[in-house]
């Protein structure tokens, strides 16, 4: 039994067979991940290490910061397949994009093709410090171009913790949610792994994902689990099978 946090096991057992990570940072020089090519190396090497069959990299597009596009990810990737060994590779690795939903969105959906994590799946992100004011017609602007979006880490937004109800709003208006894995041992802090628990238990998740920029992410993998129910999220970490194509 793992009631008791001393017998809970560290998220790394938890990892299913095969599971597919959608969300990390792993191309060289592009965001705030991986600085270089040797690093992203070693974040993949490790990530297969720990279990995870399939990795689907999502750089950050943030106008003014990163101001990365569906042509330069894409070629970066290009440049990344070539780079790195086939024996960590295998046909395993690919890329999308985590798109900020902030004032240029619109704009920039309207003039690009979005990368996505499979079919209409777009990965989306918020400010960690306040919501677009215009954040439901963004989503179903979204939508009206047809594509779905995954919103990342809703957790770590800090302005919703004490306002839960925001999070049925946001699933009613089509969002899909993704949790982060690392919010489940209390990396960013006690509160985040709170509200995460509560939406795991009220099965508000479709998703997970890693998250990972850097080594301390995957070393955190080795921290037990601060969540109520390690099968619900053993459960949760299998719904990712969907992107297995």
């Amino acid at each position: 039994m793992f009631f008791f946090s001393k017998f809970k096991p560290s998220l790394l057992e938890c990892i299913p067979h095969e599971y597919i990570d959608i969300h990390s940072h792993l191309l060289p020089g592009i965001d705030d991940g991986a600085k270089n090519i040797e690093e992203t190396i070693s974040l993949i090497s490790k990530m297969k290490e720990i279990g995870i069959k399939k990795i689907i990299t999502t750089p950050h597009i943030i106008t003014d910061v990163w101001d990365n596009t569906e042509n330069s990810i894409i070629s970066t990737f290009s440049q990344t397949l070539n780079a790195i060994p086939d024996t960590i590779n295998q046909g395993n690795f690919s890329c999308a994009a985590e798109y900020m939903l902030d004032s240029y969105f619109l704009k920039r959906m309207a003039t690009e093709k979005l990368l996505t994590l499979k079919q209409e799946y777009i990965l989306v992100e918020m400010s960690y410090l306040y919501p677009p004011l215009q954040l439901y017609e963004i989503i179903f602007e979204i939508q009206l171009a047809g594509y779905k979006p995954i919103l990342a880490h809703p957790e770590r937004y800090l302005f919703y913790h004490n306002n839960y109800k925001e999070y049925d709003k946001l699933k009613s208006s089509g969002c899909y949610f993704q949790l982060n894995l690392l919010s489940t041992v209390n990396y960013y802090g006690p509160m985040v792994t709170k509200v995460a628990n509560k939406l795991i238990k009220d099965n508000v998740y479709n998703f997970v994902g890693s998250d990972i920029h850097h080594e301390k992410h995957i070393e955190s993998f080795n921290r037990k689990i601060a969540i109520d129910d390690q099968k619900l999220l053993i459960q949760l970490m299998e719904k990712n099978s969907f992107f297995a194509e």
